[in-house]
């Protein structure tokens, strides 16, 4: 399972205090360590109103699902209404970083890792024709490498 990264604005309106912005930390803390979540420790009262924004890490694979387990642990937390912002996972370089990498595409394929030459692993990505008439080949190669960071090779079937 991927680790997302789910960003929630917890005070969109900016009419939170200090202390109150301290508190909900404290409980967002405490709610996430039940869901066996994280949180990127940030003083929301030092930043700029309009940018009151935690980070949550939540083992999914499911972006929408990720999503409202932050916006729910955050509206209790803080008793809000959080806005979502963006979601991105954090990339281990395994298998299901590139299988998380297809389904963004809404592909799916073959992954097969071989050692190379020098140390490093190749990853061999097996995909079919047709689904590369809808997205080009250089856009999945570059998602790929940049999540595995290591060599890829794409074949078609």
């Amino acid at each position: 399972m991927r680790t997302a990264v789910v960003r929630v604005n917890v005070d969109p309106s900016g009419a939170l205090t200090a202390a109150r912005l301290s508190q909900g930390m404290t409980a967002l803390l405490g709610l996430a360590d039940e869901l066996d979540a994280g949180v990127v420790d940030n003083d929301l009262a030092a930043v700029p109103a309009s940018r009151r924004e935690v980070q949550l890490l939540i083992a999914a694979d499911d972006v929408d699902a990720a999503k409202q387990t932050a916006i729910d642990l955050c509206a209790k937390a803080f008793s809000t209404t959080p806005v979502p912002g963006v979601v991105t996972f954090v990339s281990r370089g395994t298998d299901d970083d590139a299988r998380g990498v297809l389904t963004a595409f809404g592909l799916t394929g073959e992954i097969a890792r071989a050692p190379g030459d020098d140390g490093f692993d190749v990853v061999y990505v097996t995909l079919r024709e047709a689904d590369l008439e809808r997205i080009p080949e250089s856009r999945i190669h570059t998602a790929l490498e940049a999540s595995l960071n290591c060599e890829v090779h794409i074949r078609t079937v």
